[in-house]
């Protein structure tokens, strides 16, 4: 299975080429950008065209690009309407959600990448049929504008009650979207289990987040080698081995003191090579 590293992994460090550098020379031939103003700040046209000189002659090259979820830099801290929520009924709030997002579409431009990894909702957000319909109305227009870079969206099951496998389905069927699906694994683990997530998303499952947790926290542990982490990773892989559609296998990690970068740069060589034996 192709491997991909998530740049969630030194998000708290601008996104330059050192670093796509370093992911290169572990053999891994794939990224997924993550979109935090801090890492990779999408308004930031200097920052983007390095990286489109970059990508243009590199070897390693971008799978997917994760969602923006904040405006600021600082993890929405700056304040509640930094949060990027395209289930936001106020519609004003909804439509400058979508404009975020589309600023960072637009990357696409320079940098070519498949797919954008979107959240429906945030985290603990609780189920509202006013916010389906705000979802529905900001998908609509997100994909129109990701299809016309040649881009396609794919939801995140992610922890709360509008984004769980089964309610993204769910979704699916009041709306009538024909959208495919990134399975989080560690997502997963937390809201109805691997295994029953991923029957009921396999049919449209294009990609892959795999971290561990201990079943509460979202804490993006380094299967394997982290503490805290529940997840059996050998049924896992058997599962992902059935899908009928082959993905790729996404690390999504978190620094953390016990794993700073670039030192755990190396433990994610190994975490591929595990899951691959395993």
């Amino acid at each position: 299975m192709d491997h991909v590293l998530s740049t969630h992994l030194f998000v708290n460090h601008r996104l330059t080429t050192v670093w796509l550098d370093r992911v290169w020379q572990l053999g891994i031939p794939a990224v997924e950008i993550f979109c935090a103003r801090q890492h990779l700040d999408y308004r930031d046209r200097a920052q983007i065209n390095e990286l489109g000189h970059f990508f243009r002659d590199a070897a390693v090259q971008v799978h997917s690009l994760h969602s923006p979820m904040y405006s600021d830099d600082v993890w929405g801290r700056s304040g509640p309407n930094s949060v990027i929520d395209i289930t936001e009924t106020v519609k004003s709030k909804r439509l400058a959600a979508v404009d975020e997002i589309k600023r960072a579409l637009e990357i696409a431009e320079t940098v070519p990448f498949r797919y954008l990894i979107q959240h429906l909702g945030v985290a603990n957000e609780e189920y509202d049929e006013r916010k389906v319909d705000a979802g529905f109305s900001a998908l609509e227009e997100i994909s129109l504008f990701a299809k016309q870079r040649g881009v396609e969206v794919l939801l995140e099951n992610i922890p709360n009650q509008l984004s769980s496998a089964e309610r993204l389905l769910t979704f699916l069927e009041l709306t009538h979207m024909k959208l495919n699906f990134c399975l989080d694994v560690g997502h997963a683990n937390m809201n109805e289990g691997v295994s029953t997530a991923f029957q009921l998303m396999k049919s449209r499952i294009r990609s892959t987040h795999l971290h561990d947790n201990d079943g509460a926290s979202d804490d993006h542990v380094f299967p394997f080698f982290g503490e805290g982490g529940s997840i059996d990773w050998k049924q896992a892989m058997e599962l992902l081995r059935k899908q009928p559609v082959q993905c790729p296998l996404v690390l999504e990690l978190r620094e953390s003191p016990d794993f700073p970068v670039p030192q755990s740069m190396e433990t994610v060589r190994q975490i591929f090579d595990k899951l691959e034996t395993i």
